[in-house]
């Protein structure tokens, strides 16, 4: 689905779309055999880029994501998803195919992912012209830490818009993550690959760009450190309100509810609190059914608290 790029939007999506094939097994981790029966396997659009323009859209900000996708069913799916949730998309072709990945699914609901790097192109970016065009029109963009993403921090660095990443599982090392924190306004970071979570997200706020860090940490909540406090404060994760059954997107749930938040000039204690709560929301969703939470579901359930 194709918009004028002039239209005004609130948040731009770079990167991140693809398809997950989702096997549900009997366990995590899953021990060695021949074969297994499974209840069901099944392919779906939506991966972390997908996920956060879904979850922004819901909550009613204007979002445009804008990706590479290749000519295949797997590209067919992504389109169809964008389509029926009426978020504009700005295709770019992918000589390699639509990103794809597997991921196990155990009856916990824990994940794991298998990536599949063949589905990347080496010369796939975002046209500077483009990029210059969207950026223009949007008060923020949250760049996804896939390949083309990585061509384009040196631009947005020069464009009088606010950046915001998600590292995923970041090690608190790996270089190539770091690139993404050194661009970014706002960054998120899983703690599950993180020996000091409190250390990371100071290395983040030395990196020299970024104003607020977040670490999140499933059910025990997780760290947020702002560049006006230099404490890091621990913030309580939010029961959910069915039982659990996937963990899948919580992390882009997460930063959905939280730069809505920010969007809406909350400080960022209630930006993280309404991130726990869209997350929480997201682990309550079966793996094969996208399901965001709405703004009026948002703010119902803040005024619990």
């Amino acid at each position: 689905m194709r918009v004028p790029h002039h239209a005004p939007f609130d948040v731009l999506v770079l990167g991140g779309a693809g398809v997950d094939t989702i096997v549900e097994v009997p366990q995590l981790p899953l021990p060695y055999a021949d074969s297994y029966l499974v209840p069901a396997i099944t392919t779906r659009a939506g991966q972390t880029g997908d996920f956060l323009a879904l979850g922004l859209a819901a909550l009613g900000l204007r979002t445009h994501h804008v990706d590479v996708l290749g000519d295949d069913p797997e590209g067919a799916l992504v389109r169809s998803l964008h389509a029926g949730a009426g978020i504009a998309l700005t295709e770019l072709p992918s000589s390699t195919g639509t990103k794809r990945a597997v991921n196990l699914v155990g009856p916990d609901g824990r994940r794991l992912s298998l990536y599949d790097i063949s589905r990347g192109g080496e010369h796939d970016r975002f046209p500077e012209p483009l990029l210059a065009e969207l950026a223009a029109g949007c008060r923020h963009v949250h760049v996804c830490i896939t390949h083309p993403g990585s061509f384009a921090l040196a631009q947005l660095a020069a464009l009088d818009v606010t950046v915001s990443t998600d590292l995923h599982d970041w090690d608190g090392e790996n270089p190539y993550h770091e690139q993404f924190a050194a661009a970014a306004d706002v960054v998120f970071v899983s703690a599950a690959a993180l020996a000091d979570p409190e250390a990371a997200l100071r290395r983040v706020l030395a990196l020299g760009r970024a104003r607020i860090a977040v670490a999140t940490d499933g059910d025990r909540g997780g760290h947020l450190l702002t560049r006006d406090d230099q404490a890091v404060r621990r913030f309580a994760a939010v029961r959910p309100p069915r039982p659990v059954v996937d963990s899948n997107g919580a992390g882009d749930a997460f930063a959905a509810g939280f730069l809505y938040g920010l969007t809406q000039g909350l400080p960022p204690d209630v930006c993280a609190r309404y991130g726990a709560i869209t997350g929480a929301h997201a682990c309550t969703v079966g793996a094969t059914e996208v399901d965001p939470l709405d703004r009026a579901g948002l703010l119902a359930r803040a005024d619990t608290f």
